[in-house]
């Protein structure tokens, strides 16, 4: 089935009717809240697209319910999956997403079905937010690991996040160590290549997007590090997982 003319006048139709997709990253970093268990935050956002859900999203449906439904259940389905990768159980992640979803399923309102996203971001942040309480990490940390995942695209160094923390980096860096187990730098290229193989797998962005996305200094940087971790290339990795 050949879609080229159909993405053509649909982008055609972006251009002139002036319509911008929500970034890439500004969406994820939404999904990193919830699983990293900012509870405040995720609420703060749903507050911030409660009334305006829609703006930067694609038409899934000419029909508006099922076009909300739908989003709604992407979203779900992308949260869970955010969650598992960090430290939600499986089961307990993926059977969420289902009971969530088979209530967007039965829910026949656009309101009823933000109402839902509402329930299901809070729901899966505050069990975030309860694991990670039980992984017994100092506040320093928890900031450090925040501060990571909110700044991807930038320049991350122990010496940075100290300055933010106003702590001393040595001090931060051998504390990174004893709680996570692993250094400063290898935890931070970890966190962007878990954050690419999701990018990979669920986007049709271009490793040069990707690459400038998670703070790589090029491509061929991006390319040679995710060789390194995954034991294959970015290439490689998105036949074989999408």
């Amino acid at each position: 089935m050949n879609t080229n003319r159909d993405l053509n006048y649909r982008l055609f139709l972006h251009r002139e009717e002036g319509f911008k997709r929500t970034s890439f990253n500004t969406e994820f970093s939404r999904y990193s809240d919830v699983s990293m268990g900012n509870v405040e935050k995720v609420k703060q956002n749903f507050i911030e697209i409660k009334n305006n859900f829609l703006e930067g999203k694609g038409i899934l449906s000419d029909d508006h319910v099922r076009n909300v439904r739908y989003h709604i259940i992407i979203a779900t389905a992308m949260i869970s999956r955010a969650c598992v990768e960090a430290g939600m159980p499986h089961d307990t992640a993926y059977t969420l997403s289902d009971i969530y979803i088979q209530r967007c399923d039965i829910c026949d309102t656009a309101d009823g079905l933000i109402e839902i996203l509402g329930f299901m971001e809070m729901d899966f942040a505050e069990r975030m937010r309860d694991i990670k309480k039980n992984a017994a990490v100092s506040i320093h940390i928890r900031k450090c690991i925040e501060y990571m995942y909110d700044h991807l695209q930038e320049k991350i160094t122990v010496y940075s996040v100290a300055q933010y923390l106003k702590i001393n980096p040595t001090y931060l860096s051998k504390l990174f160590v004893k709680e996570t187990g692993t250094c400063f730098k290898a935890y931070l290229i970890n966190i962007r290549i878990d954050v690419a193989k999701n990018m990979l797998k669920y986007s049709d962005y271009s490793y040069l997007d990707i690459s400038l996305s998670l703070g790589f200094s090029s491509q061929s940087a991006f390319i040679s590090v995710f060789k390194k971790v995954t034991g294959m290339t970015p290439g490689r990795y998105r036949k074989e997982y999408c």
